[in-house]
């Protein structure tokens, strides 16, 4: 056996060899986000070499100077194991050890949009300080408008400061489309967005006219400047001689296409309202008014007022008859009537109550208009007002002496598509009860006999049981 010579004395073990290894003079590039710019950019850096690090624009890095440098990663037989580390220098200026990966962090942070028909609001936040002190924020129109809808040209533009905001873009257009951009000068886009401003009621038709051939009523088709035109609301007030006088008022939802209607026919003399409007989902719009005359003769007028009179007025006893008989020219109606009570002789608080939902009799609160009875008539018949009964769950009040009324014999006629109120009215006035004379004074009834038609069709023209048109009807005025 060959006896092996001892190492020199003072020759380091394998181990030993091992801990005194040359430590870490260098660090390899890191592998972090892949938008990273590093200054000077290689493979390699020397330890304690700084580096500086950038973002493309809009976005920062998480520390902006970084260096290589050691740590020690073990202790083995009481030498310290070292291993490579990268130090960061933060807000304060101190190097901290990175311990996590350095990425490019986005320092505009949009936050919430308030948008109203005039204005366009941004709320914004910066994710590091004074990072977002070279931003703009800029808002224009996104594209050339309509000839039909033209919009001025609005900019709007503010150098962003601080750690948060409001960026308000105002003096703008309804329903328009605004771009609103968020960018670094002179061309680097970070953010934009389009929005499109909210809609209001539309303006009024421009033009209001009648077809004399054909006894047609037409407008000039809105454009959705203001929004989307969802459809026309069209009210027809027709008031004629014939009868002692009578009202008819037409009240009709069309559809966005549709710019023509029939007038209802009612004879010679007859004088038409007619207002027409716009309709968006912010609701209807002005009304373009117009006024027209019928001179040509028509046999669809009302039944003559012989057979609705009022009669045998008592004050003392708070009544008066009524001749009532079934309204004949609603088609598919029902036969039930209702008669209304109303403490009035005016005709717009006659068409809202014709159109409304008058509420039983209250003698403590009493309404402005009041269901007396609900009556199935099917035959001329005469009808005591004010006699104090009641019944399916009405009371027929008593009438008070000195006041004026109208009754309303009212028919309803209801669909999905079609709401249709046919009212004749019966106006008088209840004299005052003078005991001491013997007798009352004796009122000369007034009867203002007023037929009110309220449809309120919601997107259906072509309605069969629209009366014909009278093609003699002549254009007064139009406003």
């Amino acid at each position: 056996m060959v006896a092996q010579p001892h190492p020199p004395l003072g020759s380091p073990t394998p181990t030993a060899t091992h801990l005194l290894l040359p430590l870490p003079e260098t660090c390899r590039k890191p592998s972090w986000d892949s938008r990273l710019r590093l200054a000077p950019d290689q493979e390699e850096y020397n330890r304690n070499e700084e580096v500086t690090l950038s973002c493309p624009e809009g976005f920062e890095p998480s520390f902006t100077h970084i260096k290589c440098s050691r740590e020690v990663q073990s202790i083995s037989t009481g030498k310290p194991v070292y291993r490579e580390v990268w130090m960061g220098k933060g807000s304060g200026g101190a190097w901290t050890r990175i311990r996590s990966m350095v990425q490019c962090v986005e320092v505009f942070v949009p936050g919430t949009l308030e948008v109203s028909t005039t204005s366009i609001k941004l709320n914004w936040t910066c994710s590091l300080p004074d990072a977002c002190q070279r931003m703009q924020a800029t808002c224009r129109l996104a594209g050339p408008s309509s000839p039909s809808c033209e919009a001025e040209e609005v900019t709007g533009q503010e150098m962003l400061h601080g750690q948060n905001g409001t960026f308000t873009c105002d003096h703008l257009q309804p329903f328009t489309d605004y771009s609103v951009t968020i960018s670094v000068p002179p061309s680097t886009i970070l953010f934009k967005w389009v929005i499109r401003t909210k809609e209001t009621v539309p303006e009024k038709p421009e033009r209001l006219w009648l077809d004399a051939s054909t006894g047609t009523l037409r407008w000039q088709a809105l454009p959705s400047c203001k929004g989307e035109i969802l459809g026309y609301q069209l009210n027809v007030t027709a008031w004629g001689p014939q009868d002692g006088g009578f009202l008819q008022v037409e009240r009709l939802r069309l559809s966005s296409s549709v710019t023509e209607h029939p007038l209802p026919a009612h004879g010679p003399g007859t004088r038409y309202t007619v207002a027409v409007r716009g309709l968006t989902a912010a609701g209807a719009g002005a009304a373009l008014l117009g006024d027209f005359q019928s001179n040509g003769s028509d046999t669809a007028a009302p039944p003559d007022d012989s057979s609705r009179l009022v009669r045998d007025i008592s004050p003392s006893q708070g009544t008066a008859v009524l001749r009532l008989r079934p309204i004949p020219w609603v088609p598919g109606a029902a036969s039930e009537h209702q008669l209304l009570v109303a403490a009035t002789h005016n005709s717009t608080a006659l068409e809202d109550a014709c159109s409304g939902e008058p509420q039983p009799f209250n003698a403590s609160h009493p309404p402005d208009t009041y269901v007396a009875a609900v009556l199935n008539l099917s035959a001329q018949t005469d009808f005591v007002l004010g006699d104090g009964t009641r019944g399916h769950g009405f009371h027929n009040a008593p009438l008070r002496p000195g006041w004026d009324y109208t009754a309303l014999l009212r028919l309803e006629q209801r669909s999905q598509q079609e709401e249709t109120f046919t009212c004749v009215c019966y106006s008088f006035s209840v004299g005052k009860w003078a005991p001491l004379w013997r007798g009352w004074l004796t009122p000369h009834p007034v009867l203002v006999c007023a037929a009110l038609l309220l449809s309120v069709l919601p997107w259906d023209t072509k309605d069969p049981g629209l009366p014909r048109v009278d093609p003699d009807i002549n254009l007064l005025s139009i406003s």
